[in-house]
């Protein structure tokens, strides 16, 4: 096949469709870090057409993608984010951007019942990405009267101001925004959904996500090795409800890397009963209605940073609050952790910083 020369290089993507991944789920290659990166240089640039992103798209999706090439299209993708670090190191937590639409959403409470512990947090969503295009952080924080369409700067100064900061992806990942529209009448996930959710647009050191599959967990752990682009101490990754960064009741693996020193990682697995921390009751009875997801989760929150409620809804913002402080190693055990959390919405502390974050 002749080399069509570019302005990105010699594989737009009709080639790599015929020669690399597009050939068959049995026959399909992998591609190299560079075929990669300048896929996604094409993509972000918009110079695919319509139909052959499509193809390139699903082809990805059959063939699964490595870390390698996970890790080059996040890397390309970090060259297009204005990043805005705070002075404070957060928890980056970069949950499925497209949403849950039945259980609540426990992030912003266990954001900010960390942060009132010490332990700052960093969130980060769309709005209604595709798929699912359904409710995420912006839409909880939003009925919460708290500020979101923020630029990377502000989103900066409310964590170092509050402890809890949010970050808009339109304003800091405008490029992968731009992709709303074909991502959408993609009708599945694509890639873009995976890698969106670790721009890490605070230039954190520690990120928490989740996964359906620790097989998954470990890929994106390898994602982060092979970027050139992130530097990070730790991850931790638990299996999240509907694939959300909020832990599932019942019986949950949790995944735990850390990097060491000169190069000497860790990756460990383990498991957790989470009715041995609070979490005594089923994965429906987290449930909400379906019809305002963000509605009753921001209702949950308010009740549980106020101390109104110790059911169900404020065991689980507990111990996903552990979760993030133990990631940050400002625990040493996830009990230890728990009862930090706990110790915070007793106290007032909790409440008082979404106090905060309605002020700033």
């Amino acid at each position: 096949m002749a080399v069509v020369e570019s302005e990105f290089g010699e594989w737009p993507l009709k080639r790599l469709m015929t020669e690399v991944v597009g050939t068959g789920t049995k026959s399909a290659e992998d591609m190299t870090r560079e075929q990669a990166s300048e896929a996604m240089r094409r993509i972000l640039a918009g110079e695919p057409d319509h139909t052959t992103l499509g193809a390139f798209w699903l082809a990805n999706r059959w063939k699964h993608n490595n870390a390698e090439e996970l890790a080059a299209y996040a890397d390309v993708m970090a060259e297009h984010v204005e990043y805005a670090e705070p002075d404070a190191d957060p928890v980056d937590c970069g949950a499925n951007y497209d949403g849950k639409g039945t259980t609540a959403i426990l992030g912003v409470a266990a954001g900010v019942v960390a942060a009132a512990a010490g332990t700052p947090v960093v969130v980060h969503s769309g709005d209604r990405v595709p798929t699912q295009k359904q409710d995420a952080y912006k839409h909880v924080l939003d009925e919460l009267g708290v500020r979101t369409e923020l630029d990377p700067e502000e989103s900066a100064d409310m964590v170092d101001d509050t402890g809890f900061g949010f970050y808009y992806q339109p304003r800091f990942n405008p490029a992968i925004h731009a992709l709303w529209e074909r991502r959408d009448n993609m009708g599945v996930r694509t890639f873009v959904n995976t890698i969106e959710t670790i721009a890490n647009p605070a230039n954190a050191s520690v990120h928490l996500g989740s996964f359906y599959h620790l097989a998954f967990a470990k890929k994106m752990v390898n994602t982060f090795e092979a970027s050139e682009h992130h530097d990070l101490d730790r991850v931790l990754m638990f299996q999240g409800m509907e694939g959300y960064d909020d832990i599932r009741p019942g019986y949950t693996k949790v995944a735990e890397w850390t990097a060491g020193d000169d190069g000497d990682a860790t990756f460990d697995d383990f498991d957790i009963e989470t009715a041995e921390y609070g979490m005594d009751f089923e994965y429906d009875d987290l449930g909400v209605d379906e019809d305002d997801v963000a509605g009753d989760s921001a209702e949950i929150t308010e009740a549980v940073l106020a101390g109104d409620r110790e059911d169900r809804f404020a065991d689980a913002v507990a111990l996903n609050a552990a979760l993030r402080i133990y990631a940050r190693e400002d625990a040493e055990t996830i009990d230890e952790g728990l009862e930090m959390a706990r110790k915070t919405i007793a106290s007032g502390d909790a409440e008082a910083v979404l106090e905060d974050l309605r002020a700033f």
